[in-house]
């Protein structure tokens, strides 16, 4: 899917480490979320439906993605 970007308004997690080495996140038109990585502000960001994001939330908060 293509999503012109040119109106996101890109934002850090407030937890985010000082040194850049986070994503960004934008919430688009149509409730799409946009996620880029913050080294590379014009590069490909991914874009999720919805659902998606929460799923991908949802998972975050479980711990589902923990390396430990």
């Amino acid at each position: 899917m293509s999503v012109p970007l040119p109106d996101a308004r890109w934002f850090k997690s407030s937890h985010s480490a000082p040194n850049n080495e986070c994503v960004e996140v934008a919430f688009l038109t149509n409730g799409l979320v946009g996620v880029r990585d913050s080294k590379n502000l014009n590069g490909s960001a991914l874009v999720f439906t919805p659902d998606e994001w929460d799923a991908f939330t949802t998972g975050v908060i479980a711990g589902a993605f923990s390396a430990t």
